[in-house]
C-alpha cells in the first residue's frame, strides 16, 4: 500500500522539499516529471499547484497534500485538515490576502469598492468577502502581475503578501485584510478513515512539526565545574530546563540545551566568562515534543 502525497509546485516548492529534508525525507525533483522520487517506499509523490491541490485531494486522486488554507477555502473543498504547518517561502509564517488600491486613489475602505473592478487570483473568496460587507463589485481573475493592473486595468486588487514590499514598490496601499492563510496538510476524507493511511500521515506530521519546531534553533553543549554551575545556568535561556549529567570526574558536569540561533553569538562569550568549557554548538533538524 502507498500513500499518494501532493507536493505544492511553485512558490512553496523549495520550502516544502527543504522541510521534508529536515524531517528525514529526501525528495528529488526533475523538470521533466511531475512525480518526484522520495526515499520512502510507502509514499508516492506528485507535484501539483497549490491552487489545485485541495480539489485533487477531495476527489481522491491524492490521499493527502500540502496547500494553503486560502486555496482550500477558494475551492470550497471538503477535505480533512490534518494540521496547520506554519511556514511559507520566506518567513515560515502566515501570509495575508489584502485588498489594496493605488496610494493616490480615493479608496479607503471596502465599501468604497461598490461598482468598482477588482483583479485577483482569489476570485471566489474575494466575492464572498465583498458579499459579507454588502458590496457589489466586478471581480476579475488575474493570471499574474496583479500589482501592476491598478489604476488602468482595475480599480483595486486582492493579492497575497508576506511583507508588503511588492505592494509598496508598486505604490499600492493596503485597505483591508481579506484573509490570513498558512500551509496546511489536508487529507481525503475516505483516506483519513483508513487506519494505515491515517497512521502514516500522523507519522509524517510528527516529523514535519518536529522540523518546523527546530527552525531557527541550535543545540549547545558544554562542560562546567560544579562551583560554576549556578553562574552558567544564569546565562542560559532554554526551551526547557537544560539537561545536566555527571562526567567521569565527579566535580565536572555536562550541560546540554537548546537556544534560539540568533542569541548564540552573544551567549557563548558570557558562558565562557561564567566558567563554561568545551562549548559546542550544533544544528538541529527536528525537535519532537
Amino acid at each position: 500500500m502507498k500513500l499518494k502525497l501532493g507536493i505544492p509546485k511553485g512558490s512553496l516548492e523549495n520550502a516544502t522539499i527543504d522541510l521534508f529534508r529536515r524531517a528525514g525525507f529526501s525528495i528529488t525533483t526533475s523538470t521533466r516529471s511531475y512525480f518526484p522520487a522520495i526515499d520512502d517506499p510507502e509514499i508516492e509523490c506528485m507535484m501539483i499547484r497549490a491552487q489545485e491541490m485541495a480539489r485533487y485531494v477531495e476527489d481522491g486522486v491524492l490521499d493527502a497534500g500540502l496547500t494553503g488554507r486560502d486555496w482550500v477555502e477558494e475551492n470550497e473543498a471538503e477535505v480533512v485538515t490534518v494540521a496547520d504547518l506554519i511556514y511559507a517561502k520566506q518567513s515560515f509564517g502566515k501570509v495575508r490576502w489584502v485588498l489594496a488600491a493605488p496610494e493616490a486613489s480615493p479608496f479607503h475602505s471596502v465599501t468604497d469598492m461598490q461598482g468598482k473592478i477588482i483583479a485577483t487570483e482569489l476570485v471566489g473568496a474575494t466575492r464572498r468577502y465583498l458579499a459579507r460587507h454588502g458590496v457589489t463589485a466586478k471581480v476579475e481573475f488575474s493570471w499574474g502581475a496583479t500589482e501592476v493592473k491598478p489604476p488602468v486595468l482595475a480599480d483595486a486588487i486582492v493579492e497575497v503578501t508576506e511583507t508588503g514590499s511588492s505592494l509598496r514598490a508598486n505604490k499600492l496601499r493596503i485597505i483591508d485584510v481579506v484573509m490570513e492563510s498558512n500551509t496546511q496538510l489536508v487529507a481525503n476524507k475516505d483516506s483519513w478513515q483508513q487506519e494505515w493511511k491515517r497512521r502514516k500521515l500522523e507519522d509524517i506530521l510528527m516529523l514535519l512539526e518536529g522540523a518546523i519546531g527546530a527552525l531557527g534553533k541550535v543545540g549547545l553543549m558544554l562542560n562546567v565545574h560544579q562551583r560554576d554551575l549556578e553562574s552558567v545556568l544564569g546565562v542560559l535561556p532554554a526551551l526547557k530546563k537544560p539537561t545536566i549529567s555527571h562526567l567521569s570526574d565527579a566535580e565536572w558536569l555536562a550541560v546540554n540545551t537548546i537556544l534560539d540561533e540568533s542569541t548564540v553569538r552573544s551567549i557563548i562569550p558570557r558562558l565562557k566568562q561564567a566558567g563554561a568549557q568545551g562549548i559546542v554548538e550544533y544544528p538541529l533538524n527536528k525537535i519532537v515534543m
